[in-house]
Parts: structure tokens; C-alpha cells; sequence
């Protein structure tokens, strides 16, 4: 089977990847290994939560810039979206050192919210149902990547072989399928992976007091706790934290976990009552040096993977998906969008910002954690600086709204 371009993981980026397309002449497969599911959500939920109601929630959200709010407009995605699971935030509040913080907001900058707060499964779905309705596109699903052969000159297509032995072939193979990507490893592209020894804690929770459309952060002795809101009066907690004390807070009832989680929050918000159970994921920094090959172009984890602390994961992978998009669709037909030589021009486009994120976010989490002698104060004064700074905040928070 013939196509343009083999997109291998159906997880956000892949996706719009394919939505990204959906307008362009190019025949696209999509091959994702796992069942395909129903659609998980009720039409609408409550604006309040309800004492001892069971709702259905991902306990993995995203925090989702307005640029990429634009892009998931553009490629139609966006407008489908169950507004009733969505939050806007407008203010940000950030936590460090004894009495320390800086705070965001939307107005001060000029803008209509910092970001949006979704579910990751409710835009995944919505994005396959889109990808269902495209006609330049053919799902394979499940199905299981074998064995991929690419020529060295890169003059021939590529050839994906799938456990059951289908034969497909492209001009161009995309890896959208994760950290630990298969098609980067078949590719002979190298990774780095740095384990934090840290996992991410995620859980929802109704709160006692309105969150008032504020996203909280903690810098703590204990690692990195983020309060995000979600619609009504209920908000999605990270706590970023070494191992041995997120599988204390994993081992603790939920009503227990629900009152660490508060009282780590200086009850901000009141009370807290758990609304799905709490989970966690291995945290790493992971440092692809080379994204591209003859054939071959990672987007997404396949390509990058930095702390959650930033919040900023799947917007560089959306902005990954935008780029590749536009280069492909630009591209006239009688180019091989799978020369290396092109594909350099993607490569390019995305080196610079997702150095930034890495090696800032990087830096953070280091700047935070060390226990140097006086590194607290200098820490303290460094948020008042920036706090006092008005014009330093508003070019963080417009770098982030029309980065990522």
C-alpha cells in the first residue's frame, strides 16, 4: 500500500499532524497500536460538583497555550471541543522561597486568558473523530510496527513492515509515538534520557472555594506542586516529587491524600474531596540532538521531553505538528517531501524553541531542588525582582502566548 506520508502514533501530536493536512493532496496512514474506544464523556456535567457523585475525569490535563488554541481552530478541532470540560485561566500565581511569589494575569498582559486547561483524552478524542472523517487519510488500528527499511541515499520510499506482516510505503515517515518511540529507535536516531527520580502525582478534586479561574504552582521543599483549575469548582493537582515520597502519597486514603494536598496548599482553596483516583508517571529529560533522517522526522515526545514544572510538554509537540504541517502542505508536488535536505527546513524551525523550554525548564528544576548554602535568598530575591518588574513579566507571558 502506497502513501505519502506514514504517521506512526495516534496519540495528540500524530493527530493533528494528520488534521493539519486534511486539506492537502497527500494520502496519510495513521497507525496507532492500541483498540480503538468509545468516546468517554457525557455531552455536559454539572457546573458544580455534586457531594459523592463519581465523575469521570483524565487524570492527565494540559495546560494549552492560546497559540496553540489556534492551532487546534485551524486544523478543526477546537470548535468541537465540550466547553463544559474546558477552564480558562487568567491568573497565575507562583510560590517560592519563604514569602516569595509572582503572580500573572491575563489583563495586565492584554490577552483574554494565560492558557487552557483540558483534558488530554478529551482532545484526543475529538481529534480521531476528526481524522475518521478526513478522506485523504487510512487509519490502521490496532496494528504494530515491524520493521522499517529506509535507503541510505534516500532516493527510494520507505518501507514499514507491520507485525502482521502488511507492507506499506511512503515518501516520508513521521514518529508521533512517544518517549520511547520505536520509530526513533528503527530510524538509528539517537536519545538521552535523564531520569529526575521523580514521579508525577495527578489527581482531580472539588474544592470548597471557587479557584476564580487562578493557576497555582509551589516550589517546595518536596518538589513542585501545581493547583489547575477545571470548570465549576474543581481544579487537576501535579505534584512533582521524588519517588519514595510520591508512593508514600499514592499509599495514603483519599481522604487522606485529598487533606496533604490542601494543607500543601495553605488551604487556598478549602477543602478538598477527590473526584478520580490519584495516579502517577516516571518524570526524565529526554534530549533527541537529531530529529530528522533521510525519510524520517520525529514530532512530539518522540522528539523532546522536559519536566512538567512549565506545563509546556504537549504545546511544543502541537507546535512540532504546526510546523511539519505547514512545511508538507507548502511543498509543490513535484518535491520529495521526504528529502533530508527539506526536512532540514522543519528540523531548523523547531531547534531553537524547544532548546529554550528543555534547558530553561531543565535549569528550574535544578535552580529549585539544589541545597546550596544561600541559594534560598538568592532565589527569594530573584522572584521579587521579577515581581517588582512589570515589563519582565509581560514579556514572559507573551513569549509563552505566542511561542508555545
Amino acid at each position: 500500500m502506497q502513501f505519502d506520508v506514514l504517521i506512526v502514533g495516534g496519540g495528540l501530536a500524530g493527530l493533528s499532524l494528520a488534521c493539519a493536512l486534511r486539506d492537502t493532496r497527500l494520502k496519510i496512514a495513521v497507525i496507532e497500536s492500541s483498540p480503538d474506544t468509545p468516546r468517554r464523556y457525557r455531552p455536559s456535567i454539572p457546573a458544580s460538583p455534586t457531594a459523592g457523585e463519581q465523575e469521570e475525569w483524565d487524570a492527565r490535563v494540559y495546560a494549552l497555550s492560546p497559540a496553540n488554541a489556534a492551532f487546534l481552530l485551524r486544523i478543526g478541532a477546537w470548535k468541537h471541543l465540550d466547553a463544559t470540560r474546558m477552564a480558562a485561566v487568567r491568573e497565575m500565581q507562583i510560590f517560592g522561597d519563604g514569602d516569595a511569589r509572582l503572580d500573572f494575569s491575563a489583563a495586565e498582559s492584554g490577552c483574554n486568558e494565560l492558557c487552557w486547561i483540558l483534558e488530554s483524552a478529551l482532545v484526543a478524542d475529538e481529534l480521531w473523530e476528526n481524522v475518521k472523517r478526513q478522506s485523504n487519510v487510512t487509519i490502521f488500528r490496532p496494528a504494530i510496527p515491524g520493521a522499517l527499511q529506509v535507503d541510505a541515499s534516500g532516493t527510494d520510499d520507505a518501507r514499514l513492515t507491520l507485525a502482521d506482516g502488511s507492507e506499506l510505503t511512503a515518501r516520508l515517515v513521521v514518529g508521533a509515538d512517544g518517549r520511547d518511540s520505536w520509530l526513533r529507535q528503527a530510524a538509528g536516531l539517537m536519545a538521552e534520557e535523564t531520569p529526575y527520580g521523580e514521579l508525577g502525582v495527578v489527581a482531580n478534586y472539588a474544592c470548597e472555594r471557587p479557584h476564580r479561574s487562578t493557576a497555582r504552582q509551589w516550589f517546595r521543599d518536596d518538589g513542585v506542586l501545581a493547583w489547575l483549575p477545571l470548570p465549576g469548582n474543581r481544579l487537576s493537582i501535579v505534584w512533582s516529587t521524588g519517588t519514595a515520597h510520591a508512593e508514600a502519597l499514592l499509599a495514603l486514603s483519599a481522604e487522606d491524600l485529598a487533606e496533604r494536598v490542601a494543607t500543601a496548599g495553605g488551604k487556598a482553596l478549602g477543602r478538598l474531596r477527590q473526584l478520580t483516583p490519584a495516579a502517577a508517571f516516571p518524570l526524565s529529560l529526554l534530549r533527541v540532538p537529531t530529529t530528522i533522517a533521510p525519510r524520517v522526522a520525529l514530532i512530539g515526545d518522540a522528539a523532546h521531553g522536559i519536566h512538567p514544572l512549565s506545563g509546556h510538554g504537549i504545546n511544543l509537540g502541537y507546535q512540532d505538528a504546526a510546523a511539519l504541517g505547514e512545511l508538507l502542505a507548502a511543498t509543490p508536488p513535484w518535491q520529495d517531501i521526504g528529502d533530508e535536505r527539506l526536512l532540514r527546513r522543519y528540523q531548523r524551525a523547531r531547534r531553537e524553541e524547544t532548546l529554550l523550554f528543555t534547558h530553561t525548564t531543565d535549569a528550574l528544576h535544578r535552580l529549585f531542588h539544589a541545597r546550596l548554602p544561600g541559594l534560598p535568598t538568592l532565589r527569594q530575591s530573584g522572584l521579587a525582582l521579577t515581581q517588582r518588574s512589570p515589563r519582565i513579566k509581560n514579556l514572559l507571558v507573551r513569549y509563552a502566548l505566542g511561542g508555545v
